[in-house]
């Protein structure tokens, strides 16, 4: 497409969103009208809903986007922006994932700047994968960037939430407020100590108890309930002629133990009823209990650990491309269920003495121990292998091999007559690997596993045993070009940890998807069994000529 010479995108569907953009002005007029003149609540209500609908339906209407020579030019309700190609450093899709499955998910066109700066263009916009004008638009733009500017790659980056180039302001802000919900309950945790005790330690009160200090003692009253009346957000006991209260709030359960014309006797400390007592029935209210409330503030703290582990991550592979997925923080996950296997026990029965028991101490410092050794492998098991890392040396003096010296050169035609037939002795070996591409030997998508062994490479949808539905892989026609980590592009169905090699199918190209050392080992694989296709023919060939 390098003979494009403009681009303008425009919302779908125009005369759709200009209606409800005159509902929402319909709205607020009647809102107006209601607040001024009077009339029914549902008038302003429906009116104060159509506000916002109209709102978005306005912004979305007036959006518009066009691309020539000069650069971009982006035109919104509010702001209306004008960028050279030379300010431009590469075009980027921006790609927003549903949360849920009725909905599809979004794609968008983002611009990333020459001072590193990022701006979302409000059009195109396309929400499913298979969108030919949303692909045509995109296209049209990179060949004006490739003709009037220079693009710093040569493929499409995806940006979505797995990728390097996500801001982590939300997980920061998730983070916090968790961590100021950990503190708000741990904070409660002393003073609901000191209450609970003085509950346990409370005595009834006597006819010489001063009144300033009935509120610290147990006072008894007696009362008749009536009939109850179950609510839908809780249940009241009611009592005869109000005494000494009108109703007491209790659970649906709790209403239901006492029946009309019961005698009860009210147990009241510090001004609240804390215990009913009848004939056939006791129900106590729940008093707080500190272990409840420092289990509140160790879940707070637990939960605050995963979006500071997307953090780290998302530091850590700050130098990363912003294409590229960062690893899972699922390892980090499994360190805070392993922590909460000891701190919540903890927690429960030592609110207040973790600092000043002996048995709290040693129960602390062997957890804390453990959660160090389980941060440590989440640790390790989060870096980034890129494939440079992957012992691939293999791999590539092979193709050297194949490319430049000849198979006798390599091996000896007896060592690699001998390594073959040790070769088509293994037995079958089931890899977890995915071509990512529709080809004749994974129509579809179906394979889900590579299969290596003495008889040739194939795949399978199924881990084995067995060859049962396998395709065979047509090696002679594929050859490695590079390998690479696991692109925004790639979709989500890759595991972050996983290896793409880029292959050229007779030119067509080709992903092979698996994990580092699945991978090096299948790329072995392809090798050798391209020379050992050569070695076939090499050797028929001469047995042709000595004939």
């Amino acid at each position: 497409m390098t003979d494009v010479r403009e681009v303008i995108c425009r919302p779908f569907g125009r005369r759709v969103l200009w209606f409800f953009a005159g509902l929402g002005a319909a709205g607020a007029g009647a809102a107006v009208v209601r607040l001024a003149y009077g009339g029914p609540d549902v008038v302003l209500g429906v009116g104060l809903l159509l506000v916002p609908v109209g709102g978005w339906a306005l912004y979305r209407a007036t959006a518009r986007v066009r691309a020539d020579s000069y650069g971009v030019h982006s035109w919104t309700l509010l702001r209306r922006r004008s960028l050279r190609w030379s300010d431009i450093a590469d075009l980027r899709v921006r790609l927003k994932y549903a949360n849920t499955p009725r909905v599809q998910d979004t794609r968008g066109v983002s611009l990333l700047l020459r001072d590193g700066r990022k701006l979302l263009l409000p059009l195109p916009r396309s929400w499913s994968y298979d969108d030919p004008d949303f692909d045509a638009k995109l296209d049209a733009f990179r060949a004006l960037h490739r003709l009037h500017g220079t693009p710093e790659s040569d493929h499409v980056p995806v940006v979505s939430y797995r990728t390097a180039g996500r801001g982590w302001a939300g997980s920061l802000a998730l983070c916090l407020l968790l961590l100021g919900g950990a503190g708000l309950a741990a904070s409660f945790v002393p003073s609901t100590a000191s209450g609970e005790r003085a509950w346990r330690s409370a005595t009834p009160c006597t006819a010489g108890t001063p009144a300033a200090e009935r509120d610290e003692c147990l006072t008894t009253l007696t009362a008749r309930t009536e009939a109850t009346r179950s609510r839908s957000k809780g249940s009241w006991l009611y009592f005869v002629d109000g005494r000494p209260m009108e109703r007491l709030g209790v659970s649906s359960d709790g209403a239901r133990m006492f029946a009309p014309g019961d005698s009860v006797e009210l147990t009241v400390w510090r001004g609240e009823v804390r215990e009913v007592v009848g004939e056939r029935h006791v129900y106590r209210l729940h008093v707080p209990a500190s272990g409840d409330l420092a289990v509140v503030a160790a879940v707070c703290l637990l939960a605050a650990g995963y979006p500071a582990a997307r953090v780290l991550l998302r530091l850590r592979g700050r130098r990363l491309p912003d294409d590229e997925v960062l690893p899972s923080a699922l390892p980090f996950a499994g360190a805070l269920v392993g922590t909460a296997l000891w701190l919540l026990p903890l927690a429960h029965l030592h609110p207040t003495t973790l600092l000043t028991d002996p048995v709290a101490i040693t129960w602390a410092a062997t957890g804390s121990t453990a959660t160090l050794a389980f941060l440590v492998w989440a640790w390790r098991a989060t870096r980034v292998r890129t494939p440079e890392e992957i012992d691939a040396t293999g791999v590539t003096e092979v193709m050297e091999v194949m490319e430049v010296t000849g198979v006798s050169k390599a091996t000896g035609e007896a060592g690699w007559f001998a390594e073959e037939e040790a070769g088509e002795a293994e037995d079958d070996v089931f890899l977890a690997a995915r071509f990512l591409e529709h080809t004749d030997y994974n129509p579809y998508g179906f394979g889900t596993h590579v299969v290596l062994g003495g008889e040739p490479l194939a795949v399978t949808p199924h881990p084995g045993p067995g060859r049962f539905a396998a395709k065979p892989v047509p090696v002679e026609r594929l050859a490695v070009k590079e390998v690479r980590r696991v692109r925004g592009g790639d979709g989500d169905t890759v595991p972050s940890g996983w290896h793409i090699a880029e292959l050229d199918d007779a030119g067509t190209p080709v992903r092979l998807a698996a994990a580092p050392d699945d991978l090096s080992r299948i790329l072995r694989e392809l090798a050798s069994a391209a020379l050992r296709r050569e070695s076939r023919v090499s050797r028929s060939r001469r047995g042709g000529t000595r004939r």
